[in-house]
């Protein structure tokens, strides 16, 4: 429509133009050779022309303006009939919704009914029975001839009876039970003590044998001047002795780890064919990464087992310590995990966490991996680690109390005490001689280390022999004469011991060049 009016505007401005040029023409007058007439019919006739333009434009506006109007009208058209569909599909669902609201009412009057027609009944039949009970109480009364005082006197009269004649038969079972569990204990006593009689016990978990391919090897492993056999001593730290024992030689330390690492050593040695101070020293150190590889397996393996995870990789570095770590002769990587078993089985019976049990159960001895290096007892140490790791409360209330010394504050703390108690208690298990043997032998270690200057020492002859290898670029040779002198003053006044206990210093200085 605005297209319209525009040419409409036009076509008026050109007729308007037109007569006022006709206009001043006629005051102006004609041109020259040119009549009025023939000037008003020309003016006329293009005035006719543009009225016909201007209509031929109007109508082909107004067509197009009317095609326009008609394609906006259907597709408001189309537009209003899509909303009314989807105002009628509401409306279906509203009634849909209104029905199922008016059938639900229905139903919640109806049950609201049948509640309060029951209701009623229960209270009659309450009131029923009610009346039936009292009359049966005067029946009872009027035949036996008591009142309800008297009948509860005459009641509990017979159960005061009754329950003297089973506390009676209670007592005289748990005598019988006192006697067989006494008999028991007693022959379990007995079989302890037959077992902790057993005086190679000590050799047999100290000592451990390589077999040699011929009595000739004993020579190699020997070396010139002894040089081999002391080479390997000094890099492992255990005491190897060659006998007469034919193709054997044994190796005595009272650290597993170490006489493990000696053995593996050695029999790589014995295989490769190459014994000799540079080659023994390569070994060893390759050898102690394999056993330190080992200790990790294991305890990813108990872990594995247990089904925990999330447990800090240093956590796991100190489980497998635990490995080669014992306790009254027992080893306390498998002692934990027979713990974190006991635990879960207790758990999973009583319905309560079985993860944290297994959990607590598997790291309550974490303490002992590093007991020697650190001040403290061994739950307190275990304690401090695994807060520092990042465990749950409850896991540091079961590694503190798992031996009475803190009160638990969750079930599976005192389950983890339990499982360690039950643990520690089957026959055979522990040995206290070798667990005091072992902790004298670490503390013979421990003086020597704390001394300056003093580079490794290993504890030897079970104990009655410390060979200490000093820093030969801080230690004189007056130096070290000193340093075993106090050594084994230090020794004297605290520990106590059997026998006499050989201090040995060694001040080796090397000089290695290369020829290029």
């Amino acid at each position: 429509m605005n297209g319209l009016q525009i040419l409409i505007g036009i076509a008026i401005g050109c007729i308007i133009s037109t007569v006022v040029f006709l206009l001043i023409r006629r005051k102006t007058g004609p041109l020259p050779g040119e009549s009025p007439d023939e000037v008003i019919e020309k003016a006329r006739q293009e005035a006719e022309r543009i009225r016909q333009q201007a209509q031929l434009e109007a109508k082909d506006v107004v067509y197009k303006a009317r095609v326009e109007v008609d394609r906006e009208l259907r597709d408001r058209q189309h537009e209003l009939n899509r909303i009314e569909k989807r105002l009628r599909a509401k409306e279906e669902q509203l009634d849909r919704k209104l029905d199922k609201l008016d059938s639900k009412e229905s139903e919640l009057l109806r049950r609201e009914r049948d509640l309060s027609y029951r209701e009623r009944q229960i209270r009659e039949k309450e009131a029923d029975l009610e009346r039936v009970l009292q009359e049966q109480i005067e029946t009872l009364q009027r035949i036996a001839g008591m009142n309800t005082e008297e009948a509860k006197a005459e009641l509990f009269r017979r159960i005061e009876e009754e329950t003297r004649f089973e506390a009676a038969k209670m007592v005289k079972r748990i005598e019988e039970e006192a006697k067989e569990e006494a008999e028991r204990k007693a022959k379990e006593i007995i079989g302890l003590a037959v077992q902790r009689y057993a005086s190679d016990y000590v050799a047999d978990i100290t000592v451990s044998a390589v077999a040699l391919p011929n009595d000739e090897m004993k020579g190699r492993i020997i070396g010139r001047e002894g040089r081999n056999i002391r080479a390997l001593e000094a890099a492992t730290g255990v005491d190897l002795i060659v006998d007469d024992t034919p193709e054997m030689v044994t190796l005595s330390c009272f650290d597993p780890v170490r006489r493990e690492i000696a053995r593996v050593s050695l029999e790589r040695l014995i295989a490769d064919g190459r014994i000799h101070p540079a080659r023994i020293e390569e070994v060893v150190e390759k050898v102690r990464r394999e056993i330190n590889a080992i200790m990790k397996e294991e305890a990813e393996k108990a872990i594995f087992d247990l089904g925990l995870s999330g447990i800090h990789p240093e956590l796991i570095k100190l489980l497998g310590r635990l490995k080669y770590r014992t306790s009254y002769g027992q080893n306390v990587l498998q002692h934990s995990r027979e713990v974190a078993y006991l635990a879960g089985m207790m758990a999973a019976e009583l319905g309560v966490d079985v993860r944290l049990a297994k959990r607590a159960g598997l790291l309550h001895d974490i303490g002992k991996a590093v007991d020697h290096e650190m001040e403290g007892s061994h739950h307190e140490i275990g304690v401090n680690i695994a807060r520092k790791y990042g465990e749950d409360e409850r896991v540091l209330n079961a590694i503190a109390c798992h031996h009475g010394d803190v009160d638990p504050i969750c079930v599976e703390a005192a389950l983890v005490a339990a499982a360690d108690a039950l643990s520690a208690a089957r026959p055979g298990v522990r040995r206290e001689s070798i667990e005091n043997y072992l902790k004298r032998l670490k503390r013979i270690e421990e003086i020597a280390m704390s001394f300056d200057g003093v580079e490794k020492c290993y504890a030897m002859q079970a104990g009655r022999e410390i060979r200490i290898i000093v820093k030969p670029d801080s230690v004189s040779e007056e130096m070290a004469s000193l340093i075993a002198r106090e050594i084994s003053k230090k020794i004297e006044s605290e520990l106590t011991y059997p026998g006499q206990i050989k201090v040995m210093v060694i001040r080796e200085t090397r000089f290695v060049e290369f020829a290029k």
